[in-house]
Formats: C-alpha cells, sequence, structure tokens
C-alpha cells in the first residue's frame, strides 16, 4: 500500500485559505478519520439521497455497467478516486467477480484510515479481487499507475465529488485527468442532478447536526495538526443554494470578532463578526451541463445511467476522438 505525505500540503493550503480575502479552506482536507467517520453518518441520512440513488443505479444495472466496462470480457483495471469505505464500490465489485471479470481494483483516497479499512473489508469478503490501496493525492499517484502496462482503465469518480468543483476547477480537474488516460480508457463520473430546492437543502442542511458537525471538524484538524485555537462553539455552518447555476454553497460563520493563532506559522488570522469561511460547493447538474463539460475536457459521454426518480446519474465517458 502506497502513501504519499500530505502534511506539507495542508498546511500550505490552510495558510492560503485563511490569508485570502474571502476566507476559504479546501473540502479535500474534511476526510481525517474523524471525518470520514461523520461523513458515514451524513449519507445514512434519509435526508442525504445521493447514497440511496447511486446505490439504485448500481443494484439496477450492475450487468450494463460491466458490459460497456469490458468488451467481449476484456481485461480491465478500476481505479476509484476518493474511494472511502467503498461501500457503494461493493456492489460492483461482487457482480464483476461473480461474472468472472478479468479486472483489479486500486482505491485512492486522502484518508489513511478510509483506504486500511476498505482494503481488510475487501481482503476478507472478496478475497479472490485483487485489490491494491493508495493513499495520497489522486494525480500523484495516478500518474505512477496509470501507465503499468496496457490493460484499459476505469476511472470511477463516484458520489458526487466532482461537484465540489467550480466550473474551472472541474475543467482543470477532467483536463489532469484526460492528460493521463490512454485511447481506450474510460471515465465513469457521479452528477448530482438539478431537483426541488428544499430537497437539495435537507441533504446539506440537515436537522441531525451531521453536516454542522463535518464542516467544523476541519477547524479541529487544523488545531490538532498545525497547533492552533479555534473555538469551535464561535463558528456556525450555514448552506445556500442558487437554483438557477444549480450551486449548493457551505460556509462556516464567526459569530463574534475574534483572533485565532495558528502556531505552525506563529501567525494569527482576524475575523470580524458575520464573517465566512467558505468550505465547498457542491454543483447539481443537467444533461446539457454534463454533456458541455465531457466536450469542453475532451470527452464525450458514452452513457448516462440512471436512478429511477432521475435525482442521480452515473455518466460513462471516453476520450473523444
Amino acid at each position: 500500500m502506497e502513501q504519499i505525505d500530505i502534511h506539507t500540503d495542508f498546511a500550505v493550503d490552510v495558510l492560503s485559505g485563511l490569508s485570502a480575502k474571502q476566507k476559504f479552506l479546501s473540502s479535500k482536507y474534511f476526510y481525517d478519520e474523524k471525518g470520514s467517520k461523520i461523513f458515514q453518518d451524513i449519507m445514512q441520512m434519509p435526508e442525504y439521497y445521493l447514497t440511496d440513488c447511486e446505490l439504485e443505479i448500481f443494484k439496477n444495472s450492475q450487468q450494463e455497467i460491466l458490459d460497456a466496462f469490458s468488451e467481449n470480457n476484456a481485461s480491465f483495471d478500476l481505479v476509484e478516486l476518493g474511494a472511502g469505505d467503498g461501500i457503494k464500490t461493493k456492489i460492483l465489485l461482487s457482480h464483476f467477480l461473480s461474472q468472472k471479470a478479468k479486472f483489479k481494483y486500486s482505491p485512492i483516497d486522502i484518508s489513511e484510515d478510509s483506504v486500511v479499512n476498505l482494503v481488510a473489508e475487501l481482503n476478507h469478503d472478496l478475497p479472490e479481487l485483487k485489490v491494491n490501496g493508495l493513499i495520497g493525492d489522486y494525480f500523484d499517484l495516478m500518474k505512477k499507475i496509470i501507465p503499468n502496462g496496457y490493460t484499459k482503465k476505469i476511472i470511477l469518480v463516484l458520489g458526487s465529488n466532482i461537484g465540489n468543483y467550480n466550473e474551472q476547477m472541474s475543467l482543470e480537474f477532467l483536463g489532469k485527468l484526460k492528460d493521463v488516460l490512454y485511447p481506450q480508457d474510460m471515465l465513469f463520473i457521479g452528477f448530482d442532478m438539478k431537483k426541488d430546492p428544499d430537497v437539495i437543502l435537507k441533504a446539506y442542511n440537515d436537522p441531525h447536526g451531521h453536516t454542522t458537525a463535518f464542516n467544523l471538524n476541519l477547524l479541529q484538524r487544523i488545531n490538532d495538526e498545525l497547533n492552533a485555537d479555534f473555538n469551535l462553539e464561535n463558528f456556525y455552518h450555514k448552506e445556500e443554494y442558487n437554483p438557477q447555476t444549480g450551486t449548493a454553497s457551505s460556509f462556516l460563520i464567526s459569530k463574534i470578532e475574534q483572533h485565532i493563532t495558528i502556531n505552525e506559522f506563529s501567525t494569527t488570522i482576524q475575523f470580524t463578526k458575520g464573517e465566512r469561511i467558505f468550505m465547498e460547493i457542491s454543483q447539481k447538474y443537467d444533461l446539457d451541463i454534463i454533456n458541455e463539460l465531457a466536450l469542453k475536457s475532451g470527452f464525450e459521454v458514452v452513457r448516462n445511467f440512471f436512478d429511477e426518480r432521475l435525482y442521480f446519474t452515473n455518466s460513462l465517458w471516453k476520450l473523444k476522438s
């Protein structure tokens, strides 16, 4: 199992974000051990429809997905970016094995605990599966594994991970993927579709407090790893959704005027009362946006797989010829 040290990147990104005119923190750092556990609680909420929708797609379309991944039972490698606990992916892995598909699975995640636990579970539950867990930055690791041989690669970006990027960041992310892929490789990517704003807000501004805890935990991580003195009680979480743009935005807001010391840098960060830290976006899509995003980034859509309510799609892309 390979790992890349991310402490330095975390420190640099935190200082950069909190020193900006509009303060922000990168959502990729949500997933330390505690953050990953809180996110599992979020996914279990009845209001968080995304997990159930993708599970439904995988259960109902698992053979069609396998057929799309592997023509004539050809070998392929599954590389999952942001694998988490793999609860949805396990449905596909189990079915692929039952159909004697010839494949390997490489889950990549920034959370060491997520990868270690997932690999252990897969070794126990699916001992015949060839699995190689990877810990660290997606692209640093993909540069190592993509060129290995000429086996077709299927890159999985499940959940609504792509939705954490604005359009420009999405194009940059997808462009980086395109640059490391070979002509036969494919991308299988999840998109949360536009829908009733009330449904979306309940998923991200939940009454159980899990989303608030998830966001505040990143401040606690800064305290623990960078020796800062955030008082979590002095911040609250707020979610906003714009149905025209399809953008749900998450903020932590300072309840008071305060000064935060980050001893890792011997730096003090000032907050005014009501000042926001931008935490993440959760972009929602329609088919026109998905097609445009694919074309702009050098891909073309092969097929979209939907749940019954059309809340979510897993879109299969190939490199544009």
